[in-house]
């Protein structure tokens, strides 16, 4: 059995509500943290794609604070596939591709001197797990994030099942 997930329809394999949990280290200082909530993906009214909420608590130095973040993951243009999708900041910017066809992506995201690196990995219906690397003169840091499907839609019960990766 393969180790990734290959994903037909993304959008449809990301609709719904997802647990989040988040480990951030700065890799100059060796400083740690963490961000725990909830990922929800939504239909957008205005066009084919969803928006993207993320909210919970980072805690960072042994301080907790509230945190969210909100994405649109538009279906892609080019019309090369359902599996891809073009990721957008809320403003509309521009931030990475996605191609989730093989179960596995990397791309890249370049920001002022600094650059992203994410590795986006599915492990099945229900897993899923990004790895952002930041490097530059700004920022050290590695970010991996788990994403499981909602306990409301229950195993396996995602909105995609693929009968030969079960």
């Amino acid at each position: 059995m393969s180790e990734y997930w290959p994903v037909t329809d993304v959008l449809t394999y990301l609709t719904g509500s997802w647990r989040v949990e988040r480990s951030v280290r700065d890799l100059a200082s060796g400083a740690q943290g963490s961000f725990s909530g909830t990922t929800v993906f939504e239909p957008l009214d205005d066009e084919k794609g969803l928006l993207h909420h993320e909210s919970g608590t980072f805690v960072w130095q042994d301080v907790a604070r509230p945190a969210e973040r909100t994405l649109r993951f538009l279906a892609d243009g080019d019309g090369a596939g359902a599996g891809r999708a073009d990721v957008r900041f809320a403003d509309g910017r521009p931030f990475h591709d996605l191609d989730l066809t093989s179960g596995h992506h990397v791309t890249d995201h370049p920001c002022a001197a600094d650059l992203y690196r994410g590795e986006f990995t599915v492990r099945d219906a229900d897993h899923w797990r990004t790895v952002w690397r930041v490097g530059g003169p700004a920022k050290d840091l590695l970010l991996t994030t788990d994403y499981t499907r909602g306990s409301e839609q229950g195993p396996g019960q995602g909105p995609e099942r693929n009968s030969e990766q079960s």
